[in-house]
């Protein structure tokens, strides 16, 4: 398997999480209220896999790799603007998860803020996926060798083995000086 073969599969499930973000940004329209644990929920999803797993494999271990190569101005820019969607589906994830603590406070107001940010995600990413999965993974691919290739694919899967323990390490460390406070 080659490293982009993890990453596409990954795609596919956060497709399917966009779909359902979909739907409930629609009856988020139509009932004039939201979901509180549910926008937490999507948020950690979107934080944790779609974020720290999916785009922090590309990110640490395929563009590190790729920026190490004579690259063709195509994939360079391609890959430049990935980097730089990667960084406003943050920003946008950050006023998705802020909207909903204030929302889950009673504030009523940022509703509006809830849906956008349910809107643009779920606008961002079928054509990010589509411009990773149909214009730019398979053709990067020959910039690496084989060795280069299978070195890259263990080192995403040491990732994903590391990756819940890097999570719920943070957790418990950010409670305890919660509890220091």
């Amino acid at each position: 398997m080659m490293p982009i073969g993890p990453l596409m599969i990954e795609h596919r499930l956060i497709e399917r999480m966009i779909e359902v973000l979909a739907a409930q940004a629609a009856g988020i329209e139509k009932e004039k209220k939201s979901d509180p644990l549910f926008i937490h929920t999507a948020v950690d999803f979107i934080r944790t896999y779609a974020d720290r797993c999916h785009h922090g494999k590309e990110e640490d271990i395929l563009f590190r790799e790729l920026k190490k190569k004579n690259l063709s101005d195509e994939h360079a820019r391609i890959m430049s603007e990935l980097e730089e969607e990667h960084r406003e589906g943050r920003r946008v994830v950050g006023r998705l998860a802020e909207a909903n603590e204030r929302y889950a406070r009673g504030d009523t107001t940022v509703l509006s803020d809830i849906l956008a940010a349910l809107r643009w995600v779920t606008g961002f990413y079928p054509k990010h996926i589509e411009k990773e999965d149909k214009h730019f993974f398979i053709p990067i691919m020959d910039y690496f060798s084989k060795e280069e290739k299978d070195d890259m694919l263990q080192e995403g899967y040491e990732f994903d083995r590391q990756l819940i323990h890097t999570k719920y390490r943070g957790l418990v460390e950010s409670l305890e000086k919660a509890g220091d406070r």
